[in-house]
């Protein structure tokens, strides 16, 4: 092993934890599967999203090929790169592996990593997962309520409503979605935006018409949700960061600081 982390010198309570992963995950890229694993592992590390790590044995190593590139990681050590071709599409340095990790990072040995965005698709046992690796500890809990719920945007009520389901996700702001009929619809204009949650689905936006670029993209929707989340289905929600305001039980909801803001 290349000896003791530097990183923890500094930042002794930086984590790196890697677990063990029940789920058949696999990557596809060009419509081949790249990598097939039963016995994945999981990275939580402070600051990152969770990274899917793939014994080697279960990545198709006869589609990689050798890079230069290297990076190096003052808590798991230096990191070699490959690049993967399969279905005649190429993703260049997407492949990692750390070949001789500080001891702390031990476990990482003989284990390959795939950025997350370069690959065409991922699976959890036979469904699509979108944007990164679902994280265990993340939570959503989908909760009903007759407090009024009230939505001012561009100076004017948007939503009213004593039906809304309040979404509780781990580390975000808590999100009001509103019954359709709740909506002022003829108060919003659809985009062509859409985005991809790994624990909801894809979602769907609308701008407050003719409220200029403050508006836009404010409310959004899942229109066929993922299962977990199937309640939310033919709801609508606001950027709690952008509106003038939302009120709940007739109390305003302080504006949280989010990347969203």
């Amino acid at each position: 092993m290349a000896g003791s982390a530097p990183g923890y010198v500094e930042k002794p309570d930086y984590k790196v934890v890697l677990e063990p992963c029940a789920k058949r995950v696999r990557a596809v890229l060009g419509g081949e599967t790249v990598a097939d694993s039963t016995a994945m592992r999981l990275c939580h590390e402070t600051g990152h999203l969770p990274v899917y790590y793939f014994p080697r044995a279960d990545v198709r190593m006869d589609l990689l090929t050798p890079t230069a590139r290297s990076t190096h990681c003052p808590f798991k050590g230096t990191a070699s790169y490959w690049t993967v071709a399969a279905g005649g599409r190429t993703a260049e340095d997407t492949v990692w592996s750390y070949d001789d990790p500080y001891d702390e990072a031990a476990d990482f040995a003989g284990l390959v990593a795939f950025y997350w965005d370069r690959i065409d698709a991922w699976f959890e046992e036979d469904e699509e997962v979108f944007v990164h690796a679902r994280d265990p500890y993340a939570r959503i809990d989908v909760v009903a309520s007759a407090r009024p719920v009230r939505v001012t945007a561009a100076g004017e009520t948007v939503a009213e409503t004593t039906r809304a389901l309040f979404l509780f996700e781990t580390g975000l702001p808590v999100r009001y979605y509103i019954p359709s009929n709740d909506v002022r619809m003829d108060r919003l204009t659809a985009t062509e935006k859409t985005t991809r949650c790994p624990y909801k689905g894809t979602a769907a936006y609308w701008s407050v018409a003719d409220a200029g670029d403050a508006f836009a993209n404010v409310v959004w929707s899942y229109p066929d949700p993922i299962a977990e989340a199937g309640r939310i289905k033919d709801h609508l929600c606001f950027f709690n960061e952008r509106v003038d305001e939302i009120t709940v039980g007739g109390k305003a909801v302080p504006r949280p600081v989010t990347k969203w803001s």
